[in-house]
């Protein structure tokens, strides 16, 4: 180093980065766990099969605005009866409020105990409505059984 230079510690480097294998599998991990809003709305565009998209905020705001075909139940109804018609085979797309809400997390861990497949949707209707994807207002259009 130079005898007037001044050396600069880095925020970043202060911990350095994960063996590449390690952030493979790291990445790799959220991914199973999580999607966002251009994914899902790709998949719903194109009606891939076998995903569920679940709104677990309260039913006011869901009448409000939600996603184009969501169906709702609030994460603190979700039990093992009110599932109970649910398709076991199917993805539930989880989402609430956006990042300051925890809706979708709490609805994601009470599905997977019951054994569904689920993947939270990253910043939630927010994130939605960010990307400029379309909502809409009322209520569940049709029962999950129908829709898995």
């Amino acid at each position: 180093m130079a005898p007037n230079q001044v050396q600069i510690r880095s925020h970043v480097l202060s911990t350095p980065p994960a063996p590449p294998q390690m952030a493979a599998d790291h990445f790799a991990r959220r991914l199973e766990l999580e999607t966002d809003a251009w994914d899902l709305h790709e998949d719903l565009t194109n009606k891939v099969n076998g995903i569920v998209v679940l709104d677990a905020r309260q039913s006011d705001s869901f009448a409000a605005e939600h996603i184009p075909g969501a169906i709702n139940l609030h994460h603190a109804k979700i039990t093992a009866d009110t599932t109970a018609t649910w398709s076991k085979t199917a993805t539930y797309v989880v989402y609430c409020a956006g990042v300051n809400c925890n809706a979708s997390t709490k609805g994601c861990a009470k599905l997977a105990d019951l054994g569904f497949n689920v993947k939270e949707l990253l910043d939630g209707l927010e994130g939605w409505k960010k990307e400029g994807y379309p909502v809409e207002t009322g209520t569940s259009p049709i029962p999950v059984k129908r829709r898995a």
